[in-house]
């Protein structure tokens, strides 16, 4: 099993194994054919196809499999799932400050039209008053 970010995110950039890992996730532990079932739901996939995600997403690291008597047995496999998460952490710091800035813009951009409008609900009723209206 391969932990490096590379392998984990050329894992992950599959559509077909992305699903697989969220199917693993929300239902736990799940036979080789109960996969290829659900995943055959939802687009044209034959067994081996389905076979071969899970053996790049077992590389990956991102998948256990275990046995049990002639069935295989898939589940999310924590560490890889980490060493992604972890490598993901390192650009948190890089998204704040701009997120923040963003923030405080929109902030301005909010107060600033409030003023905008209360003042110029003001001055309509002024020169409302000053018409005779």
């Amino acid at each position: 099993m391969d932990h490096a970010p590379a392998r984990v995110f050329e894992a992950l950039g599959d559509p077909v194994r992305r699903r697989v890992l969220e199917l693993l996730d929300s239902a736990g532990e799940q036979p080789a054919g109960a996969l290829v079932g659900a995943l055959q739901e939802q687009a044209r996939l034959s067994q081996p196809a389905v076979s071969q995600h899970l053996r790049v997403l077992r590389e990956a690291g991102l998948v256990q499999v275990r046995a049990e008597g002639t069935r295989r047995l898939y589940t999310v496999d924590p560490v890889g799932v980490g060493a992604a998460r972890a490598w993901l952490d390192r650009f948190d710091d890089a998204f704040a400050q701009p997120l923040d800035a963003l923030e405080t813009e929109l902030a301005r951009g909010r107060r600033e039209r409030r003023r905008a409008g209360l003042s110029g609900r003001a001055g309509d009723a002024g020169r409302d008053r000053a018409s005779g209206a």
